[in-house]
């Protein structure tokens, strides 16, 4: 099977465009093939013509000379501007198109591929391997037709001119044939060798700049620099293994090459001692046969590039066949608008088949408008059974309804558009405090977006920055602080305005002033929402209608704060070591 004929999905639109740039290259290599045809006029029929007057020879000279001038320079420009742009306009469109269809793909993928694979790898396959693609049309679809053509051109002035000297001047192209199909197959696997291993620098870069912090603090920068050197190294020999590869493809190659004219000019200069070959011929021939072997010379050459796209291409197409764990189905519907409880029915969970269940036989009914609280001990399921409630993953058992409808039977974007999240650690992208905010929804006027940042208790802090709104945040929000993110982070779904409200210990990482200003913002933005909070702090849940407590992934526990502690299991034990604690760290402050 063609490897490149799941690629013409992106070049069909542009089949015309590419056809109209074969046309015009036509003319651009066409017109460069008519000069040994005029090297042979000059010198046969005006410099060897003794029966020309010198003033007859200049006369044809001079007209020969203007009629070349016209074409190669009047003609030629135009030709060789229009080919070199549509070739480029051509390629960057596709490859505009293959990187939109990849983010689509990549915005689709499942949470589990990106916890399996690392960042650097899918930028390595997204910007690398995707622009070597590109050569599949520039040179595969447009370079090695028009080198075909113009050695087929070429070949036709030669035969015109000495058939038997053609044929000996080709007699080396089978050597040609045999070198290329046993040398540019090992030179795929040494190409996708090369392309993985730049994608393994790629990885490892991008994980230890996001840590950099980290390696500092615990003063291991000779450690990395010697782990990174073992990465290149590896990069290195991949390297070094396909440039020896295709050192030894090119010197065959062009060692078949030089083998050509030297057949010429022995054949050729024998039979212009001889008489049956004129001088001008003999010329012309020789100039053409350097147009014979310049375009095989880029065929051999496309070959290697072809190869290296081939095995980009490989490399994208494994991203492209990444199957979604999810997907919408076929007759799923719209989340209505308003209020809209939660429903788990006998639910089970785990994230891979393999691994043990993370939630088991889970059931509750969280009603609209009410306030359900999740404690318990780390790894006990709580993130995870949130996860679920905007499909982040699906469940193998049981049922999960939003608004009374299974999120399975929902289209993801409405489900997902009528749910807010309020995270431990909320993600900023670089860009304004604005552009943060308005991803609670793009498009709103700064009149809304000052209003939501108002009940998030952020506009005071956001006007005292230096640019106010347009403050840039840095990478990952690092300008600012972990309370300030915080409230951007609730000021977006302010500006949202879910009916389904999910806080994921929103505040356990925070200090006791930043949480204070955040739990009171968070009040606003609880009210009239069918809210789910998955809180370490046990004190600021108390006001909850109803807390779930989990452990090992079951409900041990449920009911409200003044019952559970009444039942004096888990949940109370829970609260008065946490009370105890608070106790005493408040007697260490009034003490300092």
């Amino acid at each position: 099977m063609n490897p490149f004929r799941a690629y013409f999905v992106f070049v069909k639109p542009y089949w015309k465009w590419i056809v109209l740039t074969l046309l015009i290259g036509l003319l651009k290599f066409g017109i460069p093939s008519l000069l040994p045809l005029l090297l042979k006029y000059v010198v046969d029929d005006l410099l060897m013509n003794g029966q020309l007057t010198a003033a007859e020879r200049i006369h044809g000279l001079a007209l020969a000379l203007g009629a070349a001038m016209f074409l190669f320079v009047v003609v030629r420009g135009p030709v060789e501007y229009f080919r070199q742009y549509f070739a480029q306009l051509i390629t960057a469109r596709i490859l505009f198109d293959l990187r939109s269809r990849l983010y689509e793909h990549l915005q689709k993928l499942s949470l589990r591929y990106y916890q399996s694979t690392k960042v650097g790898e899918i930028i390595s396959r997204f910007i690398n391997d995707a622009e070597q693609t590109k050569n599949i049309v520039e040179v595969g679809m447009m370079n090695v037709w028009l080198d075909m053509f113009t050695l087929l051109f070429v070949l036709g002035f030669m035969f015109y001119l000495d058939p038997v000297l053609t044929l000996v001047s080709i007699s080396v192209l089978p050597l040609y044939a045999i070198s290329v199909n046993l040398l540019y197959k090992r030179l795929k696997k040494l190409t996708k060798d090369r392309s993985a291993a730049l994608a393994g620098i790629q990885a490892y870069l991008h994980e230890r700049i996001q840590g950099i912090a980290v390696i500092r603090s615990f003063a291991l920068e000779r450690h990395e620099g010697t782990r990174f050197r073992g990465i290149n190294g590896r990069y290195l020999d991949k390297a070094l293994n396909q440039s020896r590869w295709n050192a030894w493809t090119f010197a065959i190659t062009n060692t078949l090459t030089d083998i050509a004219p030297l057949l010429v000019i022995g054949y050729g200069g024998y039979h212009v001692i001889q008489g049956g070959l004129t001088l001008g011929t003999f010329v012309a021939f020789f100039g053409y046969l350097d147009r014979l072997y310049a375009p095989l010379r880029r065929l051999i050459n496309s070959s290697s590039v072809l190869t290296q796209a081939s095995a980009s291409w490989e490399r994208v197409q494994e991203l492209l066949n990444q199957p979604y764990d999810m997907d919408d189905a076929p007759e799923a519907e719209e989340l209505k608008a308003g209020p809209a409880g939660i429903a788990f029915d006998q639910v089970w969970f785990k994230y891979q088949d393999e691994n043990d269940w993370v939630l088991k036989n889970i059931s509750m009914e969280i009603k609209p408008g009410q306030t359900a609280a999740f404690v318990g001990m780390s790894g006990g399921g709580k993130s995870s059974l949130v996860g679920l409630i905007p499909r982040f993953y699906d469940i193998q058992k049981g049922r999960v309804a939003v608004g009374g409808r299974d999120v399975r039977e929902l289209t993801m974007h409405s489900l997902r558009s009528r749910i807010g999240m309020v995270l431990q650690e909320n993600f900023l992208f670089s860009g304004s405090v604005r552009d943060n905010i308005l991803f609670g929804r793009p498009g709103a006027s700064d009149e809304e977006i000052i209003a939501a940042a108002k009940e998030a208790n952020a506009h005071d802090f956001i006007m005292e920055l230096s640019g106010g709104y347009d403050t840039e945040v840095g990478e990952r929000g690092v300008k600012l602080s972990g309370g300030q993110k915080q409230r951007i982070a609730i000021a977006r779904v302010f500006l949202k305005n879910p009916p389904v409200l999910i806080l994921d210990e929103a505040t356990s990482a925070l200090d006791l002033e930043s949480e204070n200003l955040i739990q009171q913002s968070l009040q606003r933005l609880t009210e009239s929402r069918t809210t789910l909070i998955v809180a370490h702090r046990l004190s600021t849940i108390t006001h909850a209608d109803v807390i779930y407590v989990m452990n090992h992934g079951e409900i041990a526990e449920q009911g409200t704060h003044a019952e559970l502690m009444e039942l004096d299991g888990i949940y109370a034990r829970l609260y008065k070591i946490q009370h105890l604690n608070l106790g005493q760290q408040e007697g260490d402050e009034q003490q300092d």
